[in-house]
Protein backbone atom coordinates (compact mmCIF):
# COMPACT_ATOMS: atom_id res chain seq x y z
CA UNK A 1 0.00 0.00 0.00
CA UNK A 2 1.04 3.91 -0.40
CA UNK A 3 1.16 4.74 3.60
CA UNK A 4 1.11 8.55 4.91
CA UNK A 5 2.57 8.89 8.40
CA UNK A 6 2.48 12.05 10.02
CA UNK A 7 5.26 12.66 12.64
CA UNK A 8 7.65 10.29 10.92
CA UNK A 9 10.45 11.66 12.42
CA UNK A 10 9.07 11.07 15.95
CA UNK A 11 9.83 7.62 18.17
CA UNK A 12 6.72 6.36 17.21
CA UNK A 13 6.34 7.44 13.68
CA UNK A 14 10.00 6.40 12.79
CA UNK A 15 9.88 2.66 13.82
CA UNK A 16 6.79 2.30 11.96
CA UNK A 17 7.90 3.38 9.28
CA UNK A 18 10.41 1.64 9.18
CA UNK A 19 8.49 -1.29 9.72
CA UNK A 20 6.00 -0.63 6.49
CA UNK A 21 9.17 -0.04 4.70
CA UNK A 22 10.51 -3.42 5.18
CA UNK A 23 6.48 -5.26 5.00
CA UNK A 24 7.12 -3.52 1.24
CA UNK A 25 5.35 -0.50 1.61
CA UNK A 26 5.59 2.57 -0.20
CA UNK A 27 5.60 5.11 2.56
CA UNK A 28 5.54 9.08 3.07
CA UNK A 29 6.52 10.43 5.89
CA UNK A 30 5.56 14.16 7.14
CA UNK A 31 7.12 16.13 10.20
CA UNK A 32 7.41 19.60 11.03
CA UNK A 33 10.80 18.32 13.25
CA UNK A 34 9.92 20.97 15.88
CA UNK A 35 12.45 21.94 18.71
CA UNK A 36 10.14 20.35 21.68
CA UNK A 37 12.81 18.18 22.01
CA UNK A 38 16.79 18.02 20.17
CA UNK A 39 15.96 17.58 16.64
CA UNK A 40 19.34 16.48 16.39
CA UNK A 41 17.69 13.40 17.11
CA UNK A 42 14.80 13.50 15.02
CA UNK A 43 17.70 13.68 11.91
CA UNK A 44 19.02 10.77 13.25
CA UNK A 45 15.61 9.03 12.90
CA UNK A 46 15.20 10.50 9.55
CA UNK A 47 18.97 9.11 8.42
CA UNK A 48 17.62 5.48 9.36
CA UNK A 49 14.68 6.13 6.71
CA UNK A 50 16.29 8.13 3.97
CA UNK A 51 18.05 5.64 2.38
CA UNK A 52 15.37 3.40 1.58
CA UNK A 53 13.84 3.63 -2.33
CA UNK A 54 10.26 3.08 -0.53
CA UNK A 55 10.43 6.00 1.36
CA UNK A 56 9.90 10.14 0.84
CA UNK A 57 9.86 12.55 3.11
CA UNK A 58 8.42 16.46 3.48
CA UNK A 59 9.47 18.69 6.42
CA UNK A 60 5.98 20.51 6.81
CA UNK A 61 4.25 21.55 9.87
CA UNK A 62 0.35 20.50 10.41
CA UNK A 63 -0.88 24.46 10.66
CA UNK A 64 0.64 24.73 6.95
CA UNK A 65 -2.42 23.91 5.21
CA UNK A 66 -0.63 24.73 1.68
CA UNK A 67 2.30 22.45 2.39
CA UNK A 68 0.45 19.87 4.24
CA UNK A 69 -2.08 19.87 1.29
CA UNK A 70 1.34 19.23 -1.45
CA UNK A 71 2.68 16.46 0.50
CA UNK A 72 -0.41 14.69 0.75
CA UNK A 73 -0.88 15.35 -3.38
CA UNK A 74 2.16 13.84 -4.16
CA UNK A 75 2.05 10.81 -1.53
CA UNK A 76 -1.64 9.76 -3.02
CA UNK A 77 -1.79 7.81 -0.06
CA UNK A 78 -4.04 4.84 0.31
CA UNK A 79 -4.10 4.53 4.43
CA UNK A 80 -2.61 7.27 6.08
CA UNK A 81 -1.54 7.13 10.13
CA UNK A 82 -1.57 10.34 11.83
CA UNK A 83 1.37 10.44 14.56
CA UNK A 84 2.19 14.06 14.68
CA UNK A 85 1.00 16.32 17.67
CA UNK A 86 2.08 18.27 20.41
CA UNK A 87 2.89 15.85 23.31
CA UNK A 88 3.42 15.91 26.72
CA UNK A 89 1.81 16.26 29.66
CA UNK A 90 3.34 18.85 31.69
CA UNK A 91 4.65 20.82 28.56
CA UNK A 92 0.97 21.61 27.92
CA UNK A 93 0.69 23.63 31.38
CA UNK A 94 3.66 25.89 29.66
CA UNK A 95 2.98 26.08 26.23
CA UNK A 96 -1.06 25.45 26.19
CA UNK A 97 -1.30 27.51 22.10
CA UNK A 98 1.13 24.65 20.64
CA UNK A 99 -1.70 21.94 21.62
CA UNK A 100 -4.41 24.21 19.53
CA UNK A 101 -2.28 24.66 16.78
CA UNK A 102 -0.83 20.95 16.01
CA UNK A 103 -3.45 18.80 17.70
CA UNK A 104 -7.11 20.15 16.90
CA UNK A 105 -5.81 22.52 13.80
CA UNK A 106 -3.48 20.17 12.51
CA UNK A 107 -5.91 16.83 13.06
CA UNK A 108 -8.64 19.40 11.22
CA UNK A 109 -6.34 19.81 8.27
CA UNK A 110 -5.33 15.80 8.25
CA UNK A 111 -9.36 14.99 8.54
CA UNK A 112 -9.75 17.71 5.53
CA UNK A 113 -6.73 15.89 3.21
CA UNK A 114 -8.27 12.35 4.37
CA UNK A 115 -11.81 13.32 3.30
CA UNK A 116 -10.52 14.58 -0.16
CA UNK A 117 -8.30 11.59 -0.69
CA UNK A 118 -10.92 8.97 -0.05
CA UNK A 119 -8.37 6.88 1.77
CA UNK A 120 -9.64 3.30 2.52
CA UNK A 121 -8.25 3.93 6.08
CA UNK A 122 -7.36 6.68 8.44
CA UNK A 123 -5.78 5.64 12.05
CA UNK A 124 -5.22 8.70 14.44
CA UNK A 125 -2.93 8.58 17.76
CA UNK A 126 -5.13 9.57 20.93
CA UNK A 127 -4.03 8.82 24.46
CA UNK A 128 -4.62 7.25 27.36
CA UNK A 129 -4.68 10.33 29.14
CA UNK A 130 -8.25 10.90 27.96
CA UNK A 131 -9.60 8.78 30.53
CA UNK A 132 -8.30 11.68 32.88
CA UNK A 133 -10.03 11.13 36.19
CA UNK A 134 -11.95 8.26 35.50
CA UNK A 135 -11.67 5.47 38.51
CA UNK A 136 -12.92 2.67 36.62
CA UNK A 137 -9.74 -0.26 35.93
CA UNK A 138 -8.95 -1.39 33.41
CA UNK A 139 -10.04 1.45 31.52
CA UNK A 140 -12.02 0.22 28.25
CA UNK A 141 -12.78 2.07 25.17
CA UNK A 142 -16.82 2.17 25.90
CA UNK A 143 -15.99 4.02 29.02
CA UNK A 144 -16.65 7.53 29.82
CA UNK A 145 -14.02 9.57 28.82
CA UNK A 146 -15.25 13.53 29.92
CA UNK A 147 -13.03 14.19 32.37
CA UNK A 148 -9.14 15.51 30.66
CA UNK A 149 -6.85 16.54 33.26
CA UNK A 150 -4.97 18.65 30.92
CA UNK A 151 -5.16 20.45 27.82
CA UNK A 152 -3.08 17.77 26.59
CA UNK A 153 -5.78 15.34 27.04
CA UNK A 154 -8.62 17.19 26.14
CA UNK A 155 -6.98 18.06 22.35
CA UNK A 156 -6.68 14.52 21.93
CA UNK A 157 -10.09 13.36 22.86
CA UNK A 158 -11.27 16.78 20.63
CA UNK A 159 -9.30 14.86 17.76
CA UNK A 160 -10.95 11.59 18.77
CA UNK A 161 -14.59 12.97 18.34
CA UNK A 162 -13.79 15.69 15.33
CA UNK A 163 -12.56 12.25 13.55
CA UNK A 164 -15.81 10.80 14.66
CA UNK A 165 -17.63 13.44 12.77
CA UNK A 166 -15.82 13.18 9.76
CA UNK A 167 -16.51 9.44 9.47
CA UNK A 168 -20.01 9.43 9.58
CA UNK A 169 -20.07 12.49 7.10
CA UNK A 170 -18.24 11.20 4.83
CA UNK A 171 -18.08 7.28 5.28
CA UNK A 172 -14.12 7.84 6.11
CA UNK A 173 -13.14 4.57 7.75
CA UNK A 174 -11.24 5.79 10.95
CA UNK A 175 -9.48 3.97 14.01
CA UNK A 176 -8.20 5.82 16.91
CA UNK A 177 -5.63 4.20 19.02
CA UNK A 178 -5.18 4.81 22.44
CA UNK A 179 -1.15 4.84 23.46
CA UNK A 180 -0.40 3.69 26.84
CA UNK A 181 3.35 4.83 28.15
CA UNK A 182 5.45 4.17 24.98
CA UNK A 183 8.96 3.14 25.74
CA UNK A 184 12.10 1.61 24.24
CA UNK A 185 15.12 2.40 21.52
CA UNK A 186 15.21 6.00 19.74
CA UNK A 187 12.26 6.46 22.41
CA UNK A 188 11.77 10.70 23.75
CA UNK A 189 14.46 12.25 25.96
CA UNK A 190 11.17 14.27 27.66
CA UNK A 191 9.77 10.62 28.93
CA UNK A 192 10.55 9.09 31.94
CA UNK A 193 12.59 6.10 30.92
CA UNK A 194 15.11 8.14 28.93
CA UNK A 195 15.34 10.92 32.11
CA UNK A 196 15.95 8.01 34.51
CA UNK A 197 18.46 6.45 32.55
CA UNK A 198 20.12 9.40 32.08
CA UNK A 199 20.63 10.37 35.05
CA UNK A 200 21.57 7.39 36.66
CA UNK A 201 24.03 6.49 34.26
CA UNK A 202 25.60 10.09 34.69
CA UNK A 203 25.37 9.48 38.57
CA UNK A 204 23.02 12.35 38.82
CA UNK A 205 19.52 12.43 41.19
CA UNK A 206 16.72 11.62 39.80
CA UNK A 207 13.70 13.39 40.25
CA UNK A 208 10.32 10.75 41.00
CA UNK A 209 7.09 12.72 41.11
CA UNK A 210 4.21 10.96 43.59
CA UNK A 211 4.93 7.90 45.70
CA UNK A 212 2.78 5.29 44.20
CA UNK A 213 2.67 6.24 40.19
CA UNK A 214 1.95 2.90 38.41
CA UNK A 215 1.91 2.86 34.17
CA UNK A 216 0.85 0.31 31.96
CA UNK A 217 4.42 0.41 30.11
CA UNK A 218 4.14 -0.46 26.12
CA UNK A 219 6.99 -1.10 24.69
CA UNK A 220 7.40 0.29 20.98
CA UNK A 221 7.73 -2.82 18.85
CA UNK A 222 4.77 -4.42 20.40
CA UNK A 223 2.67 -0.90 19.85
CA UNK A 224 3.89 -0.63 15.79
CA UNK A 225 2.60 -4.53 15.44
CA UNK A 226 -0.84 -3.64 16.74
CA UNK A 227 -0.54 -0.77 14.32
CA UNK A 228 0.47 -2.63 11.52
CA UNK A 229 -2.21 -5.46 12.28
CA UNK A 230 -4.77 -2.64 12.76
CA UNK A 231 -4.09 -0.92 9.50
CA UNK A 232 -5.71 -3.76 6.66
CA UNK A 233 -8.93 -3.96 9.32
CA UNK A 234 -10.82 -0.54 8.14
CA UNK A 235 -13.58 -0.63 10.47
CA UNK A 236 -17.06 -1.59 8.51
CA UNK A 237 -20.21 0.47 10.21
CA UNK A 238 -22.93 -2.18 11.27
CA UNK A 239 -19.92 -5.28 11.76
CA UNK A 240 -18.81 -4.96 15.44
CA UNK A 241 -16.51 -8.06 16.56
CA UNK A 242 -18.17 -8.21 20.33
CA UNK A 243 -20.14 -6.59 22.74
CA UNK A 244 -17.13 -5.11 23.73
CA UNK A 245 -16.69 -3.13 20.47
CA UNK A 246 -16.50 0.52 20.51
CA UNK A 247 -17.88 0.74 16.80
CA UNK A 248 -19.70 3.62 16.51
CA UNK A 249 -23.30 3.16 15.76
CA UNK A 250 -23.61 6.08 12.87
CA UNK A 251 -20.71 5.48 11.00
CA UNK A 252 -17.31 3.31 10.36
CA UNK A 253 -15.36 4.30 13.43
CA UNK A 254 -13.95 2.95 16.07
CA UNK A 255 -11.62 3.71 19.50
CA UNK A 256 -9.07 0.74 20.27
CA UNK A 257 -6.89 0.46 23.24
CA UNK A 258 -3.41 -0.10 22.58
CA UNK A 259 -1.41 -1.63 25.95
CA UNK A 260 -0.17 -4.63 28.02
CA UNK A 261 -3.32 -4.06 30.03
CA UNK A 262 -0.53 -4.93 33.25
CA UNK A 263 0.29 -1.96 35.04
CA UNK A 264 3.86 -1.50 36.60
CA UNK A 265 4.64 0.83 39.55
CA UNK A 266 7.46 3.37 38.42
CA UNK A 267 9.33 1.46 41.47
CA UNK A 268 9.26 -1.28 38.81
CA UNK A 269 11.17 0.62 36.39
CA UNK A 270 13.81 2.13 38.05
CA UNK A 271 14.69 -1.00 39.59
CA UNK A 272 14.83 -2.17 35.83
CA UNK A 273 16.74 0.69 34.78
CA UNK A 274 19.54 -0.11 37.84
CA UNK A 275 19.61 -3.46 36.81
CA UNK A 276 20.68 -2.74 33.18
CA UNK A 277 23.03 -0.10 33.87
CA UNK A 278 24.63 -1.79 37.10
CA UNK A 279 24.31 0.84 38.83
CA UNK A 280 21.90 2.31 41.74
CA UNK A 281 19.83 5.50 41.28
CA UNK A 282 19.75 8.21 43.87
CA UNK A 283 16.19 9.87 44.36
CA UNK A 284 14.91 12.88 44.57
CA UNK A 285 11.31 12.45 45.45
CA UNK A 286 8.47 15.31 44.80
CA UNK A 287 4.91 15.78 44.95
CA UNK A 288 2.67 14.25 42.38
CA UNK A 289 2.76 17.04 39.41
CA UNK A 290 -0.54 18.55 38.46
CA UNK A 291 -2.43 16.99 35.29
CA UNK A 292 -0.65 13.23 36.46
CA UNK A 293 -2.83 10.25 37.40
CA UNK A 294 -1.48 7.61 39.99
CA UNK A 295 -2.47 5.06 37.48
CA UNK A 296 -3.07 3.75 33.62
CA UNK A 297 -4.34 0.35 33.07
CA UNK A 298 -5.19 -0.60 29.38
CA UNK A 299 -8.21 -2.87 28.39
CA UNK A 300 -6.98 -5.13 25.64
CA UNK A 301 -9.60 -7.33 24.69
CA UNK A 302 -10.94 -4.89 21.76
CA UNK A 303 -7.09 -5.20 20.28
CA UNK A 304 -7.18 -9.05 20.90
CA UNK A 305 -10.63 -9.77 19.57
CA UNK A 306 -9.53 -7.36 15.97
CA UNK A 307 -6.16 -8.69 15.98
CA UNK A 308 -5.29 -11.83 17.90
CA UNK A 309 -2.37 -9.76 19.49
CA UNK A 310 -1.94 -8.07 22.72
CA UNK A 311 1.71 -6.24 23.68
CA UNK A 312 3.75 -8.67 25.96
CA UNK A 313 7.13 -7.76 25.85
CA UNK A 314 8.33 -7.80 29.79
CA UNK A 315 9.42 -4.44 31.03
CA UNK A 316 13.00 -5.92 32.42
CA UNK A 317 13.31 -7.03 28.50
CA UNK A 318 12.43 -3.64 27.00
CA UNK A 319 14.05 -1.47 29.75
CA UNK A 320 17.45 -3.41 28.92
CA UNK A 321 16.79 -2.90 24.75
CA UNK A 322 16.26 0.80 25.64
CA UNK A 323 19.20 1.07 28.27
CA UNK A 324 21.50 -0.81 25.52
CA UNK A 325 20.39 1.69 22.37
CA UNK A 326 20.65 4.96 24.75
CA UNK A 327 23.85 3.83 26.22
CA UNK A 328 25.37 3.61 22.55
CA UNK A 329 23.38 6.41 20.91
CA UNK A 330 25.04 8.83 23.44
CA UNK A 331 28.21 7.38 23.05
CA UNK A 332 28.19 8.26 19.20
CA UNK A 333 26.59 11.89 19.95
CA UNK A 334 29.47 12.48 22.19
CA UNK A 335 31.65 11.14 19.38
CA UNK A 336 30.48 13.47 16.64
CA UNK A 337 30.74 16.60 19.31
Amino acid sequence: MRILVTGAAGFIGFHLARRLIADGHEVAGVDGVTRYYDPALKEARLAQLRPHNGFAFDQVMLEDMAGLTAAFERAAPEAIVHLAAQAGVRYSLENPRAYVDANLVGTFNVLELAKAAKVQHLLLASTSSVYGASEKRPFEELDRADYPLTLYAASKKAGELMSHGYSHLWNLPTTAFRFFTVYGPWGRPDMSPWRFAEAIAAGRPIEVYGDDIWRDFTYIDDLVEAIVRLIPLAPVKGAPVGPMDSLSPVGPWRVVNIGRGEPVRLDDLIAAIETSLGKTAERHQLPMQAGDVPLTFAGAELLWALTNYRPATPLAKGVAAFCEWLVQYQGAASHRQ
